[in-house]
Parts: C-alpha cells; structure tokens; sequence
C-alpha cells in the first residue's frame, strides 16, 4: 500500500503535483480500493450528509462565469429576481429539514454582497439556525468586515468554489482572479466559519487541471470541511452549453483522489446529478463521496427528486447523517 495511504490519518498540507498524479493515474480499481480504505478510516462508510440548496437571489449576476446562466453577460433568458424575503426562507428551510436535510444553502448570485443586504442574510442565518439545522451560504466575494458579520449572525459554512485549476481558470472566469477567491477563503477560515469549496469538472480542463484543483485544496492551512464535486450541465446560452461530458469513470477518480487528499472533507456530489446512473452514483460513494444535495433543483440546474434519493440509499443500505446544531439563544 503506497505510504500516503498508510498515512491517512496524518492530514498533509503538502501534497505535490506528481504524487497526487500519480495516485490519480494508478489503476482505476487499486484507487478505489484506497479511497475506501482511507474512508472508512474517517467515517461511517453507511451514512451520508444531506444538503439542500436554495437560491435567495437569482439572476442579473456581473460576472462572466462561462458555466452560468445566472450571468448578465451570458445570453441566456434567466430573469434576474431581488432578494428573497426571510420569511419565505425560514419556511423553505423547514420544509427541507422536515424531509431530512441537516444543512440548509442558500446562494444569490452576485459579486459580493452589498452592505444593505447584509440585515437580512443575518436574519435568515439566524432563522435556519432556529430550526436546528447547520446554515451555508455562498454570496461571492466578501470583505473581512461582512465575513465577521457573517460568523456573528452564525454561519456555520460559507462556499466558494475555486471552480477549476489556477492555470485554467482565466479561461473560464475573467471577471475575478484565482487569488482573490483565495482571498475569500481565506477571510472565511479566519473568522472562523467552515469552508466549502470544490470545482466543476467538464468545462474544457485536462486531468491534470483537475488533479491541480485538489492539490491546491489539499494544501490550504486546513482542509476544507466540505468540497463539492460538481458535473457541469451545459446550459443554454451559456458558452459552455456544447461541452463535452465528463467520462463517468474520470468523475469517478477526482471523487477518490479527493477522498484520499482530504480525509476529514466531507466529499459532495453536486450539480450532475440528473446525468448520473444510479449505478454511477453508488461508484461515487465507494469512491469516497459521503455529502450530497437533495431536492429537485440547484440553484437554476435540474437536480433528482427527493423519492429517487431515498430509493437508492435503499437499495445501497445508505442512512443520512444526523448533526447536532446548537440553537442560537
């Protein structure tokens, strides 16, 4: 068994390009075989984190992300909306534990939050938190300052995908940099909120792109709790809306190398989903992934019904991760 297995329970900080290459590269089977080693090592093999995503803001977003129809800039018909009112939040946060879900998102598409809005985040932040459950958001960029306001409304997670490889990513998003989603990460740990962070595979990235996205996950000064692994879904309009799949068995792979990288994260499918077999899905949490997002669409993409979930954690002997969330008083 290479060392780097043996080794799992010891989190590294300095994985280097050619040895997570080359865990990548080995035989498809004899990668599987020491993800699920190192998972076992960490987790309850049987138990998976439910999520559930809600869009607060749709739409009218400045940035030029060539996967995303919530772009002003790209030529999709999304129509943008304003933020949603708290109340209607707290109300779909309920619905979403009521069938299970332990962690309840929330997006809006914009750069970076505007200072008006920040009131009312806090509000729903504090609200879902009320209903027990572990409260994301993924807002764009932040400020120290609004990250700080964030913590004290009591956040629990923030996301902020690095999307691709630093090298790849100025063809994708040329609207903000690599660093300065960095930087974002970095305010985000320094408060003191968990961070969620992965990538999308199927945007025009070689392999090696992808190993790079995990190598740079791997080697932040902590591991991030959460790291979504998403499937593009080409969307209309967008210039990715005639990219090419993803091979099911490299999708396969990034989850375990993922897995073996970061053996504390909890490994998310995300968007993709919809294109996914069953039989797909199960190879993916063998792989590694234990974290998933439930309800019938992601943010503005198509995600599996609720009852198709549960039917495969069925079939699989899959049970959802419970938390313990304290109420904020």
């Amino acid at each position: 068994m290479p060392k780097d297995v043996k080794a799992a329970k010891t989190l590294r900080h300095d994985w280097t390009r050619a040895e997570a290459e080359a865990l990548y590269a080995q035989p498809f089977f004899d990668l599987l075989f020491q993800a699920q080693q190192v998972h076992r090592a960490h987790f309850d093999a049987n138990r998976i984190q439910l999520s559930r995503l809600l869009s607060i803001k749709t739409g009218g977003c400045p940035e030029d992300c060539s996967y995303c129809s919530q772009s002003a800039r790209n030529g999709s018909e999304l129509t943008a909306s304003k933020l949603m009112e708290v109340e209607r939040v707290i109300a779909e946060a309920r619905k979403a534990r009521d069938a299970g879900a332990t962690r309840y998102c929330m997006g809006a598409a914009w750069r970076s939050p505007k200072d008006r809005d920040m009131a009312a985040i806090e509000a729903m932040i504090r609200g879902v938190r009320g209903l027990g459950m572990e409260t994301c958001m993924t807002l764009g960029m932040l400020s120290f300052d609004q990250t700080l306001r964030l913590k004290d409304a009591g956040l629990d997670y923030y996301n902020h995908n690095v999307d691709t490889s630093e090298s790849y990513y100025s063809e994708v998003i040329t609207t903000r940099t690599f660093a300065d989603r960095l930087e974002t990460l970095d305010h985000v740990r320094t408060a003191g909120i968990k961070v969620c962070t992965g990538g999308i595979l199927g945007m025009g990235e070689s392999e090696l792109d992808r190993v790079d996205m995990l190598v740079t996950l791997a080697n932040l000064p902590e591991h991030p709790e959460s790291v979504p692994i998403n499937m593009l879904i080409p969307m209309e309009g967008t210039p990715l809306a005639k990219a090419r799949p993803v091979d099911p068995f490299d999708f396969v792979r990034v989850i375990a190398l993922a897995r073996i990288m970061m053996p504390e994260s909890h490994v998310r499918l995300s968007a993709g989903r919809t294109g996914m077999s069953d039989e797909m899905q199960a190879m993916c949490f063998l792989a590694g992934a234990n974290s998933l997002f439930m309800g019938d669409t992601l943010l503005t993409a198509p995600n599996p019904e609720e009852d198709k979930d549960m039917q495969l954690f069925a079939r699989l002997g899959l049970q959802p991760e419970t938390v313990e969330t304290s109420r904020p008083e």
